[in-house]
């Protein structure tokens, strides 16, 4: 038996597979099952199937972006959810590197790529936000939310899920007219106009991207706020001053763990004593991990996704209380549905920007990313900080009122 045909036997169960060689001899896999995809591929060369099960975490993504692996019935979406969907996390299934060498040589270069010192920070960023707004306004929202929405219905649009994501951040907050908001990573400054917009703040926002950055304040001086809503390039550690809250969203997962307690602590210095923070990251459901070759190599270098329990131990150390910690674990899934949707929708202008290989890697990172919030071990957590256990109400009942305040507003 070829090692393809006994690794594919491993991976798909329910659910068919059918694979077309290179010489047009074809194999089905898995047996068809209601709630599992029928899909088809065909290799291009000989040369596929080894190099997939030499590098079973990165050598189907390369062999699609290279067009030598073709998706003949479904997409890569199909594809990916039909391998995912047999091992759930929580059924303890995943893909592993067998060889005892490659494995430890990938955990090493994983750990290697999480030292996001400065310079490297900056690189790291530039690497996948600095591509050009032109990609993005194709596929995120109007406000250029990239981040996971919040959905109160899973029929909204991805429009009003994330306004509906701005209100439940800022109702964690706990915002007063007057406070001065630091927003660590600020994007393209959504966050930080919306809250000076609905609750009379003052925001400072920061970023390392210089594409980001040029459209925030442009954001701002349209909005005639630019006196009060301000965005600067610079990295967090190199901040002083005080604010009464900080809002960090979809930026620790840059972190990387040798700096989370750094980050932490510059956090609280920053804050004032009754201050409030509002962390909200990519999270695992387990224990601590490692990053997976792809996403490592191709989409966010120094990227981790933490363990809430790395999260909790580095923050517990510089004594800020977890005043209130929520898991969103379907949310970001509906989010990049709408992604992978407009993504592909949009499969001409992309190509025209960049070229059909980008293209194909855009729409592997993306489809990818669905079935790990869906059948993977990641989700969202919203962490909500204090330095004093008497700042915040001891019931929670404020956070739904203040959201169903904003709601009204819009």
């Amino acid at each position: 038996m070829a090692l393809i045909d006994s690794f594919l036997q491993r991976l798909v169960k329910r659910g068919t597979l059918t694979l077309t060689d290179h010489l047009g001899n074809q194999k089905t896999f898995g047996v068809p099952d209601i709630g599992f995809a029928d899909v088809a591929i065909r290799f291009a060369d000989s040369g596929v199937a080894s190099y997939i099960v030499r590098h079973p975490r990165l050598g189907a993504a390369e062999t699609f972006m290279d067009g030598r692996l073709i998706v003949e019935k479904g997409d890569i979406f199909d594809l990916i959810t039909l391998i995912r969907s047999n091992s759930p996390w929580e059924r303890g299934g995943k893909l592993s590197i067998k060889n005892p060498v490659r494995r430890a040589f990938s955990k090493t270069q994983s750990r290697l790529s999480r030292l996001n010192w400065e310079g490297r920070s900056k690189r790291n960023v530039a690497h996948h936000y600095d591509l050009g707004n032109a990609l993005y306004e194709l596929f995120l929202d109007e406000d250029m939310q990239y981040s996971c929405a919040y959905f109160t219905d899973p029929a909204n649009s991805l429009e009003q899920a994330q306004e509906d994501k701005k209100a439940h951040i800022a109702a964690k907050l706990h915002l007063k007219p007057g406070q001065r908001v630091l927003d660590i990573g600020c994007g393209w400054g959504g966050m930080a106009l919306y809250l000076n917009r609905h609750f009379d703040v003052d925001v400072l926002g920061i970023t390392l991207s210089e594409e980001q950055l040029k459209t925030a304040r442009d954001r701002a001086t349209t909005a005639g706020v630019s006196d009060r809503v301000k965005f600067e390039l610079i990295d967090y550690r190199n901040l002083e001053g005080q604010f009464d809250r900080i809002v960090s969203v979809g930026m620790f997962e840059h972190v990387g763990p040798p700096h989370y307690r750094e980050f932490f602590r510059q956090c609280r210095n920053l804050m004032t004593d009754d201050g409030v923070m509002l962390l909200h990251t990519i999270g695992r459901f387990g224990g601590p991990g490692t990053t997976d070759a792809f996403t490592r190599k191709y989409i966010f270098p120094g990227g981790y996704i933490p363990a809430l329990s790395e999260v909790i131990a580095a923050s517990e150390k510089n004594r800020l209380i977890a005043t209130d910690v929520e898991t969103l674990r379907l949310h970001y899934a509906l989010t990049i549905h709408h992604w992978y949707r407009r993504t592909t929708e949009n499969r001409e202008k992309i190509v025209a920007l960049y070229d059909e290989r980008f293209f194909r890697m855009w729409q592997f990172y993306l489809a990818g990313a669905i079935s790990t919030f869906e059948y993977g071990g990641m989700g969202n957590y919203q962490i909500q900080y204090a330095k004093r256990r008497d700042t915040l109400s001891i019931t929670r009942d404020y956070i739904a009122k203040d959201e169903q305040r904003v709601a009204r507003k819009i």
